[in-house]
């Protein structure tokens, strides 16, 4: 626990307990941080302000962008779409290897320098055109209420929700999390629980859970991915042993995202992850039965396009985050077998483009 006896900026958090003494215990996500009157939890966002567990960041943020969906990555969500895109600070997981530490690791709030209430944030996204918001560039889970109150307010003027998540959360709060969204991309960092403890800090059943949960017990679109870290967890069997499971657990429908790795944060002496890496882990993904699987974080035409499962006809193709080819029918099928494409599509894409655009929305 971090000690910090000048907390400002507090919103009343909805999963807290106390304890003793004037102690509150978090129970947002597995960690189930108890906490002093004066300490923040480990994600430091979450506070006991007085025994009340608070949460520091609600309304503010590390900035507004509007991104294309791609970039998530949804891949069968409205492609082609923009999505207003925002994060805070902080983070319940540990990553050694983080791609946004400089967000989801900060313990300085002078970062946050953006505010708006969830009905600014829906406001804008309907005023600049977005399908979408998306929670994301640190973890969304530790602003759940934040986040859920933004989602409920996009819902009433018509824009779409997207979590982009580490999964890491509580069966009670993650009802309520996912009540709101419309889709969600989940990391699977690894397939070994010695990989979650030693390079996150945290472990692998509960985001395994998150996953069958919004598979079988929602109408969320889900989409995974696995950062593919070398000589970590990219190993043939590990990676065989993952797709098997998504297969078996979530259905051969679930597109699965193996990301590349770039030396990044505690572990710059770790290399890129190769090409020719991520082209075999798709491969034995896709020898396991998945039938959407992709390739991210590289140049890859093949490796971005999707596929009839049928017959195998190039159908949607991608350069980076761009829509080069979309050819469905209006009702989201193959025109060549009539196979239906798993996911939520529109009878034209959307033309965003890879263009990434920060706004202001003060």
């Amino acid at each position: 626990m971090t000690t910090d006896t000048t907390i400002h900026g507090t919103h009343p958090a909805r999963y807290g307990e106390p304890t003793d003494e004037g102690r509150v215990r978090c129970t947002l996500c597995p960690r189930l941080c108890t906490m002093g009157d004066g300490q923040r939890g480990f994600c430091f966002v979450r506070a006991n302000d007085g025994g009340q567990l608070v949460l520091t960041t609600y309304g503010r943020s590390s900035g507004f962008c509007i991104d294309p969906i791609e970039k998530k990555p949804l891949h069968h969500f409205h492609p082609g779409t923009a999505a207003l895109s925002f994060g805070t600070a902080g983070c319940n997981l540990a990553c050694k290897f983080c791609q946004n530490w400089d967000i989801s690791k900060a313990r300085a709030f002078d970062r946050l320098q953006d505010s708006a209430s969830p009905e600014a944030i829906a406001d804008a996204a309907v005023e600049t055109g977005c399908r979408s918001v998306a929670y994301t560039y640190n973890d969304p889970i530790i602003f759940a209420e934040y986040a859920i109150d933004t989602a409920v307010a996009c819902h009433d003027r018509g824009v779409l929700n997207v979590a982009k998540t580490n999964g890491y959360i509580s069966p009670g709060p993650r009802v309520d999390f996912f009540a709101p969204m419309d889709a969600a991309n989940v990391d699977l960092k690894g397939f070994t629980d010695e990989f979650y403890v030693h390079l996150t800090g945290a472990h692998l059943r509960p985001v395994l859970d998150t996953l069958v949960y919004l598979a079988h017990e929602t109408s969320v679109w889900l989409e995974v991915t696995t950062l593919v870290v070398p000589g970590a967890n990219d190993s043939a069997a590990e990676i065989a042993e993952l797709a098997g499971w998504v297969l078996r657990e979530l259905g051969p429908d679930v597109p699965l995202h193996f990301s590349a790795f770039h030396p990044d944060y505690k572990m710059l002496d770790t290399p890129t992850t190769p090409l020719e890496t991520l082209l075999r882990a798709r491969t034995i993904a896709e020898d396991a039965g998945l039938h959407y699987v992709y390739v991210g974080n590289v140049s890859s035409a093949d490796g971005e396009t999707t596929r009839c499962p049928g017959c195998r006809r190039a159908l949607i193709r991608r350069n980076w985050y761009d829509v080069t080819r979309y050819d469905l029918t209006p009702e989201g099928r193959c025109p060549q077998c009539g196979t239906a494409i798993a996911g939520r599509f529109d009878a034209v894409p959307g033309h965003f483009g890879s263009r990434r655009v920060p706004i202001r929305l003060d």
